[in-house]
């Protein structure tokens, strides 16, 4: 089981609908119910039930949700990606065109 998977069935259960899941967890509605599809073909048993106005969790998809919570709890967070040093740009040496003056242009050489 990933803990991406886990995080998602959380959202689900919290929030009773994929869309607002997929919102809370900041990814598409196709990854949460993929998510949810995966815990499920892994588990063997169906964790939640669509119903007119969303999702309502199944006897074992209560059952779950402290299990999904307890290791979600355990699992390492991820590093923070803060970036990296910036590189400066090498340009031609010159300020950009501004719009209404005339291009610079190089002068001929006189005879």
């Amino acid at each position: 089981m990933e803990t991406a998977d886990l995080r998602h069935f959380l959202a689900v259960a919290a929030e009773g609908h994929y869309s607002r899941a997929a919102n809370r967890e900041h990814v598409s509605r196709a990854t949460i119910q993929s998510s949810i599809a995966a815990l499920e073909t892994e588990l063997g048993r169906n964790l939640v039930s669509d119903v007119e106005d969303g999702v309502v969790l199944t006897d074992a998809g209560t059952a779950f949700v402290e299990e999904a919570a307890a290791r979600v709890a355990k699992a390492p967070t991820p590093p923070v990606n803060r970036g990296g040093k910036a590189k400066a740009s090498k340009g031609k040496g010159r300020a950009p065109i501004v719009k209404g003056e005339p291009k610079p242009f190089k002068k001929r050489q006189g005879r």
